[in-house]
């Protein structure tokens, strides 16, 4: 007797592969099929499309009665993110490995003349479509004449029966005149694959899909605008760019807002790598603001009365013309100038990721390799790594310096500054050489690595299981056997993180020091934990998932939320100080930035989940171009413009053009990421649901 074919009999090979982890689409079938009975034969309308999910080499079909609406297709994909579906990932070779001639072998091996045989060819287009042209021969109809069967067979030949359509969350677009172009998809590097060596050139063709949102003429022009703003930025020394003003807001006053900060400049300086050197792409800038900031590290760094150490990088420089002398003059800070008279510790770091970034892109290595970069990168790294009276591999910091630049309460060891040290560590791991004293400095680095990443793998992360532990852990613990080493009392536990926290997530706390463990989220040290590998592939997932599940709160309607939750009350006044611009969901406490899309965007696809990046970059899109490109917004949602925000600030307009970039090509991800070291030991952790 014969029945319906299942839409799973036709992706046999599909899910042969390895997929990563989820592939959502719908299929289109033929326009009936005929079922035998018993005495009758009946002819059954079969289902003209199907949506399908395949998640761990299964498949799960929904049958429906007419092509899916942009509606359906939405919900669909809504449905396949919630239950952690994603993107497919291909290996080439799993398709190209099946020649044609050993199709027909297979058909000839066929016992039984009534089993069906198809061949199929995967034809990637250029439109985010891939079409699945199959032959079917259709055994069990009455005998017809020869000749009739051939024509039949002939017809079937040239015209496909059955079509395989991707579907991202996006619409995919519907060209009519796509050109076929042949693509190898990669394994996603969340599982396992190196990110030396990645080519993500071909990443889902849906993910470039030139008719969603992403591709459209209203952010065509986005970009564009984008674009120019960031080269009207460019700061000049000598008739050389040396770096990007902080903004350009023609209307509020300018303060420090006129100065090239070392953080700040890093996406800037990121988008003139990706950016390809036929459209306009400028490495040259990024290897003049290496060697200017570099340049001014050798000052002396000297306020009121004490002098800084000789590694300490600038938080910002300016160029000031002297008209007595009639030439440029550079003028640094290094914290003096600041809020808070506090050194930057992080702008040595991001100058070594910057620094690591431009020789990945350009392989420019006599760069790095010249005497006075690797003397600055030494002078940073002494700093970090001299001997004192610490029991923790973490650095202890100062308020306000890094990112989050006034009183916040991140004094301690915050996450933000341990993610970056370890990204700086590796870095600089692979540029020094072993010359002279470099040799012992990479073994010290080597061993603070490794002490590094077990101390925020096994203290700073949480979950569902953790809380619940850290929630029943004992106190006053004496010797080495104890279980809660940091004597954290658990009714410190503040009440907000037992809602937020889902039983599907986790992530890395702000802070952890005696007594002490600061729960509030920080994007960027998480982001750079992913980036960098300090956090564990299923840490990393896991981050992603939270990120999922606790949407509303830490994107809402203008993504990023840098912290989460606000500090509020007693807390707010206690903590910041009555800090006017720190008010709750406001500046850095709870304030969305924009900026930061950049990173989430890097993270998502390095964990193999780009759906997420795509959703957030559609949100940027409605409203920051229109707003005024603005520092950061306020608000619980992130719904209106800063009360203080500058703007056309700089690194709005370059955060998102990375994003883009990275979206559109992620084979410029390892620009910024690094592949996880095998050789560090993992702590043994306790794993939640989402693990």
């Amino acid at each position: 007797m014969s029945t319906l074919r299942s839409p799973c009999d036709l992706l046999e090979d599909v899910k042969e592969a390895e997929v990563v982890p989820a592939l959502y689409f719908t299929l289109s079938v033929g326009d009936s099929e005929k079922e035998l009975g018993d005495s009758s034969e009946k002819e059954v309308k079969s289902p003209d499309f199907f949506i399908v999910l395949i998640h761990e080499g299964q498949c799960i079909v929904t049958p429906i009665e007419e092509q899916p609406s942009e509606t359906t297709t939405e919900k669909g994909a809504d449905d396949a993110s919630e239950k952690s579906f994603d993107f497919i990932m291909f290996e080439k070779s799993k398709f190209t490995e099946k020649s044609l001639s050993s199709q027909n072998e297979e058909e000839e091996a066929l016992e039984s003349p009534e089993e069906a045989s198809q061949t199929e060819n995967i034809k990637w287009t250029d439109n985010g479509k891939t079409s699945l042209e199959s032959n079917q021969r259709e055994i069990g109809k009455e005998e017809s004449s020869k000749s009739e069967e051939e024509n039949e067979s002939t017809d079937k030949l040239d015209k496909p029966m059955k079509t395989l359509r991707v579907q991202s969350n996006e619409n995919i677009s519907k060209s009519n005149n796509a050109n076929v172009a042949q693509m190898s998809l990669k394994p996603s590097p969340s599982v396992g694959s190196s990110l030396e060596n990645l080519e993500l050139d071909s990443l889902l063709p849906a993910v470039r899909s030139v008719d969603s949102p992403l591709g459209s003429t209203e952010n065509g022009a986005m970009l564009e605008e984008a674009w120019e703003g960031l080269q009207k930025s460019y700061v000049y020394y000598k008739g050389k760019p040396v770096g990007t003003l902080a903004a350009m807001d023609p209307i509020a006053e300018a303060l420090n807002y006129n100065q090239v900060f070392i953080r700040d400049f890093v996406p800037s300086g990121l988008a003139c790598l990706m950016r390809p050197a036929n459209a306009g792409g400028d490495p040259e800038i990024v290897k003049n603001f290496l060697l200017k900031t570099l340049h001014l590290q050798g000052w002396e760094k000297r306020i009121d009365n004490f002098t800084l150490g000789e590694g300490v990088m600038p938080a910002s420089f300016k160029v000031l013309y002297d008209s007595h002398r009639q030439k440029e003059t550079l003028v640094a800070d290094f914290g003096g100038s600041a809020i808070g008279r506090v050194a930057p510790v992080d702008s040595g770091f991001w100058w070594i990721i910057l620094l690591r970034s431009y020789t990945k892109c350009t392989h420019d290595y006599t760069h790095s390799e010249l005497p006075e970069v690797q003397k600055g990168m030494k002078l940073i790294l002494n700093l970090c790594l001299s001997d004192g009276f610490d029991t923790f591999p973490t650095l202890l910091c100062a308020d306000g310096c890094s990112m989050i630049d006034r009183r916040m309460g991140i004094y301690g060891y915050p996450i933000e500054i341990q993610a970056l040290f370890y990204f700086a560590l590796r870095s600089s791991r692979q540029m020094l050489k072993p010359e002279r004293d470099g040799k012992e400095l990479i073994e010290r680095i080597d061993k603070r690595i490794r002490a590094l990443s077990f101390h925020i793998q096994k203290y700073y992360w949480l979950d569902f299981t953790q809380l619940n532990n850290i929630y029943r852990y004992k106190t006053e613990e004496y010797s080495h056997t104890a279980v809660n080493k940091f004597n954290v009392i658990p009714e410190s536990i503040p009440d907000w993180v037992f809602d937020f926290m889902p039983l599907r997530g986790g992530y890395l706390i702000g802070n952890v020091s005696p007594a002490r463990m600061d729960f509030h989220w920080f994007l960027v040290g998480n982001c750079i934990a992913i980036l960098s590998s300090l956090a564990t592939p299923a840490q990393a997932t896991a981050i992603m998932d939270l990120i999922e599940e606790r949407w509303e709160d830490l994107i809402g309607e203008m993504p990023l939320k840098i912290v989460y939750p606000a500090l509020e009350g007693h807390e707010w006044r206690t903590v910041t100080g009555f800090d006017p611009k720190n008010t709750r969901w406001s500046y850095h406490n709870g304030g969305s930035w924009p900026v930061l899309i950049w990173l989430l965007t890097a993270a998502c696809i390095k964990t193999g989940r780009p759906q997420i990046a795509k959703r957030a970059i559609e949100l940027i899109e409605q409203r920051l171009s229109k707003d005024g490109w603005p520092e950061y917004y306020d608000g619980k949602t992130g719904r209106y413009v800063g009360k203080q925000a500058r703007k056309y600030q700089t690194w709005s307009i370059s955060g998102y053009l990375v994003a883009k970039m990275l979206i559109e090509n992620p084979a410029n991800l390892p620009i910024i990421s690094l592949e996880e070291d095998k050789r560090i030991a993992k702590p043994k952790l306790t794993r939640s649901i989402s693990f």
